[in-house]
């Protein structure tokens, strides 16, 4: 049984995503600590509101459906928690169709009484060592 932290994380995290997929950028704004750390693929950043409604207003993907799953919160203090899953992406990325499948890590934090995301991580399922995405190395 989900404790009540844990559903109303995962009812934030697909509201957030839900508002990434409408390209709702003022919902999504509302939900997000200024700044938000964000890693992945692309690296690391540290992304204030400014750059966040630049990211997602000029989106050159869209979002057409996402569904979480296997959800893991810790609740780090009364403030703090951190909600791990894995979600599977349908997008439509520079033209063309992509499926993928992640695993995925907010950090929230309560600020009058409002959860917001301080800290936002995906990472893509697969080998953990890249061995089925990367080329061989070169001696």
């Amino acid at each position: 049984m989900q404790g009540a932290v844990e559903k109303e994380l995962l009812a934030l995290e697909k509201r957030y995503w839900q508002a990434i997929k409408d390209k709702d950028v003022e919902t999504a704004m509302s939900m997000t600590h200024d700044p938000c750390i964000v890693a992945g693929a692309a690296g690391a950043a540290s992304i204030g509101r400014d750059t966040f409604v630049k990211m997602m207003s000029g989106a050159k993907y869209t979002l057409h459906t996402f569904e979480l799953g296997d959800a893991k919160v810790l609740s780090v203090t009364d403030d703090v928690a951190v909600l791990a899953y894995k979600v599977h992406e349908d997008l439509t990325v520079d033209g063309k169709n992509v499926s993928m499948d992640a695993a995925d890590c907010s950090t929230w934090v309560k600020k009058n009484g409002r959860w917001l995301c301080a800290a936002h991580t995906e990472s893509l399922l697969g080998d953990p060592y890249g061995r089925d995405r990367a080329q061989p190395a070169k001696r």
